[in-house]
């Protein structure tokens, strides 16, 4: 079960950091991604972190956003920089296993998500 946290509304140029705590599980195997939903548009992949520590982002994000682990208390984490009226949307964390390196953006590769946790960017 993943609980995802820390949404708001902030102005453009501000920072936010969500969270993602995570129950049951080995969640030191999991490979854990943020996704994305803008109003009338398709999900998309923000970011992921492997159980080795390897990130990845979406290339929209690179330079802003900082994904990170914390595998003693289960919560993945999701640092949002200058953020900018287009990342605006609902964020949802997500988890997987077994999931391989060019699969890691496909949001069906994922077996668990948490609720959205809304962000809302103003200019």
């Amino acid at each position: 079960q993943l609980q995802a946290s820390g949404g708001g509304l902030v102005q453009a140029g501000d920072s936010l950091r969500l969270s993602c705590a995570a129950s049951g599980g080995t969640f030191r195997t999991l490979t854990l991604g943020w996704f994305r939903q803008a109003p009338g548009k398709e999900r998309e992949f923000v970011a992921a972190i492997r159980w080795s520590g390897h990130t990845y982002y979406t290339d929209s994000v690179k330079g802003r956003f900082t994904i990170s682990r914390d595998n003693g208390q289960n919560t993945v984490h999701l640092q949002m920089n200058s953020l900018k009226p287009e990342d605006t949307a609902d964020y949802y964390c997500a988890a997987g296993t077994g999931i391989i390196l060019s699969s890691i953006p496909e949001g069906t590769q994922y077996s668990f998500w948490g609720q959205g946790t809304l962000v809302t960017v103003s200019s």
